[in-house]
């Protein structure tokens, strides 16, 4: 097995007791364990503290849908150059957007990709916030607004911004290793 981070990585006798339950019910439902959550280990509290907001701004029902949340992280992934969050949002984007051309096309350039004017302005949203915070203003929220996103919607599409901020630096700076089985989620299979 690869080096999967830069720091120890506990194995299942040394891992918080909660991190372990964790690793055992995204085994049942991914059919493994995302490094990222092997990777973060080390300090199991602040690790299931993070992982409690993250799934529940990320992975539970809110006010943007799983792809606008799967969309703002490829960008600011890719804006941060964060090669974990890319490939392994990515392969969320895929899936849940049901379009990989897209998806692949958003990790590169989002503003290459087909999206319709209200994906477009979250992401130039994203990108800005990400690349200049401290250029923000009121009138940023204006493209948001009259591209049909409520308050609630833009306050929700701001922390996911800001967690994939924090998220993409704890990665790169660890550097947290992929798993192989994101490069190929949310691709159509193979005809031969």
């Amino acid at each position: 097995m690869n080096q999967i981070s830069w720091l120890a990585v506990p194995d299942e006798h040394g891992a918080h007791e909660g991190v372990r339950r964790l690793w055992s019910k995204a085994e049942a439902n991914l059919g493994f364990v995302p490094n990222v959550f092997r990777a973060q280990a080390l300090n199991g509290e602040q690790f299931l503290a993070w992982w409690n907001y993250f799934n529940l701004l990320v992975n539970k029902e809110g006010q943007l849908s799983n792809a606008d949340r799967e969309l703002l992280a490829v960008v600011v992934s890719g804006v941060n150059r964060c090669v974990y969050c890319v490939v392994s949002h990515g392969a969320a984007l895929r899936e849940y957007s049901a379009n990989p051309v897209m998806a692949d096309t958003v990790a590169v350039n989002w503003r290459h990709a087909n999206l319709a004017p209200r994906e477009r302005a979250m992401c130039s949203y994203a990108e800005k916030l990400t690349r200049s915070p401290e250029a923000m203003t009121q009138a940023d929220l204006v493209p948001l607004r009259e591209a049909g996103l409520s308050d609630p919607q833009i306050l929700e599409l701001v922390q996911v911004i800001g967690m994939f901020n924090m998220t993409n630096r704890v990665s790169s700076a660890l550097g947290f290793l992929p798993n192989a089985e994101y490069h190929t989620q949310g691709r159509p299979k193979s005809s031969s």
